[in-house]
């Protein structure tokens, strides 16, 4: 009995052993696995695999896409502006053994690659590229962390810059900027719609100056086109060849006689000196009434 209970016994640890080395890895995953502290070459596929309890030890990589925000960095551009900008990094694992075995912790190391090297191109990009032309900025920044990462066994899918934070003084500065903008492209058109206007002003006045009776068909219907707004007012222009016409048939008044204006002032100046005597004095001014009425009381 004591023989069958210890073989009993010796199955049922074995059976246990045997059973504890099974290990089930996910369709996203990759076990890496460790034989007495050496790794091993091949890597445990999704599914059911074993290992040997006691002597193996399994790693588990996940293969997924990998999503990390990068912190904001503060920076200086290359044209001297302070800015802020912040980022987003797609990465996946596609060496679970280097990235096991190379790196200590391969999320970390790609953080702080990324980290460096978003100031880096921060400092190396003028204003106008961080806000303007992002895509070459990504891929830029994309070869930055991929240099390093390849040697950990991480592959960066891409790199997405995601705010350009600025400084208020700087928002003011550009929104005045963009406001002269508009205004000077709403003064070139409003300029070249004045100028074509003119070319066809005159091609209408060249058009009418031959056919003058165009310029009455438009003199109608622009009094057509004041009528139909329903004006209390109307304003008939009065054509200027009727002037014309009235003004050459209106005879002219005859002159007046200078001569003869002349003379009658100078008759009436010399007509009382020829009353006062021969002698060419001036005749003695009338008495008074009250001259006349002192005389009589003498």
């Amino acid at each position: 009995m004591d023989v069958v209970e210890l073989v009993t016994a010796l199955a049922g640890a074995g059976l246990l052993w045997f059973a504890a080395g099974f290990r089930v890895v996910r369709q996203y995953e990759r076990g890496v696995v460790f034989r007495f502290g050496r790794v091993r070459e091949q890597v445990s596929a999704p599914g059911l695999t074993r290992i040997q309890p006691g002597v193996d030890r399994m790693r588990k990589v996940n293969m997924q896409i990998i999503t990390m925000p990068i912190p904001a960095q503060d920076g200086i551009t290359r044209d001297n502006v302070t800015v802020r900008v912040d980022a987003v990094v797609y990465f996946r694992v596609v060496d679970p053994v280097r990235a096991v075995v190379d790196v200590q912790d391969y999320i970390s190391a790609v953080g702080q690659v990324a980290q460096t090297s978003l100031r880096s191109i921060i400092g190396k990009s003028d204003l106008d590229d961080l806000l303007s032309n992002r895509e070459r900025l990504n891929e830029g920044l994309e070869l930055l962390i991929d240099s390093p990462a390849l040697g950990w066994g991480v592959q960066i899918d891409r790199v997405e810059i995601k705010d350009v934070a600025l400084p208020e003084s700087m928002k003011r500065s550009m929104s005045r900027q963009a406001e002269a903008e508009r205004e000077r492209r709403a003064r070139v058109i409003s300029a070249d719609g004045e100028l074509q206007a003119s070319e066809k002003l005159a091609l209408a006045a060249a058009a009418m100056e031959n056919n003058p009776a165009a310029l009455q068909l438009r003199l109608l219907e622009t009094v057509v086109q004041v009528a139909s707004e329903k004006n209390s007012t109307l304003v008939l222009p009065f054509p200027v060849e009727l002037l014309r016409f009235l003004e050459r048939s209106t005879p002219t008044p005859a002159a007046p006689d200078t001569t003869a204006v002349a003379a009658e002032p100078a008759a009436s100046a010399a007509a009382p000196l020829t009353a006062g005597g021969s002698n060419g004095t001036a005749p003695a001014p009338p008495a008074s009434d009250s001259a006349v009425e002192e005389a009589a009381g003498r």
